[in-house]
């Protein structure tokens, strides 16, 4: 997926590497950057993998460890809204990994929101060859209940397909609940879930949000990193994908999600 055809990716490397680097010098700087997809206005969604991929090498290179993967766009009505028609993946490294009920500094992040979501952590890889139900369940150590903040680079959330691929699936950081559960115990479809914002109900949605089933996400995922060369494999953690709608955070702001079946998990933002 993430690789580019051997002739347009020779005339688009440099272009392709300037926007990878502004990516990055809005990490370091805290300053967003105008959408990709104004600089690069013929991007395919290759370029955009190719760009995330350039810069997870940087990073791995610079001594960040990965941790999984997760999932984003599983919402079928914000595929529509971008314009796709298959979810997208990202990185997680392990300095994104915040504690339960910990505070997130301010000026760690630029613009950031949450969503409630499954987090599975695998037991071994999958075997995609049999990709099943069944061998995904058997794949999966058990499920925590997780917050995403989901964060952006590019100015003012003026986000498409190109700038979400290329922005490592505007990833942010994210927070594992305590309580490990076998999947064997939840029924992932209809779980339901409410995430409050300082003690105020703020978004609400079940499993069956994320491509009809946290396992469905899943799937994909397995099948698409084998396909990239990057499978998921024992000890992966994998954000499944949003069970509601994702919701604006401040400095200040105190976020719970509960998910049924998998109990809750919080974070503070710094004032």
């Amino acid at each position: 997926m993430a690789t580019l055809d051997p002739v347009r990716g020779g005339r688009l490397r440099g272009a392709l590497d300037h926007q990878a680097a502004a990516l990055r010098t809005a990490y370091e700087t805290g300053v967003p950057i105008a959408p990709i997809r104004e600089a690069l206005v013929d991007a395919t969604i290759e370029d955009a993998y190719a760009i995330q991929a350039a810069n997870t090498a940087f990073w791995l290179a610079q001594g960040r460890v990965r941790v999984g993967a997760k999932i984003g766009l599983t919402a079928k009505v914000v595929q529509t809204q971008l314009g796709v028609d298959q979810p997208d993946f990202g990185t997680l490294f392990a300095d994104m990994a915040v504690n339960d009920g910990d505070t997130v500094p301010v000026g760690r992040l630029l613009q950031p929101k949450v969503e409630a979501e499954i987090a599975f952590v695998m037991a071994r890889p999958v075997d995609v060859a049999r990709l099943t139900t069944a061998e995904l369940i058997d794949a999966v150590a058990y499920a925590l209940p997780a917050i995403e903040i989901v964060d952006s680079r590019i100015a003012d959330w003026n986000i498409r397909i190109v700038d979400t691929f290329a922005d490592n699936a505007s990833s942010g950081l994210f927070v594992l609940g305590c309580h490990p559960v076998p999947v064997a115990d939840l029924d992932l479809r209809l779980c339901g879930m409410v995430l409050e914002k300082n003690g105020e109900p703020a978004s609400f949605g079940a499993g069956a949000a994320c491509l009809g089933n946290p396992l469905h996400a899943l799937g994909w995922l397995a099948r698409t990193m084998a396909e990239v060369g990057s499978p998921l494999g024992a000890g992966d953690v994998v954000l499944a994908g949003a069970l509601g709608p994702m919701v604006a955070v401040r400095p200040g702001d105190s976020v719970l999600a509960r998910i049924e079946g998998l109990g809750s998990v919080r974070v503070a933002f710094g004032k």
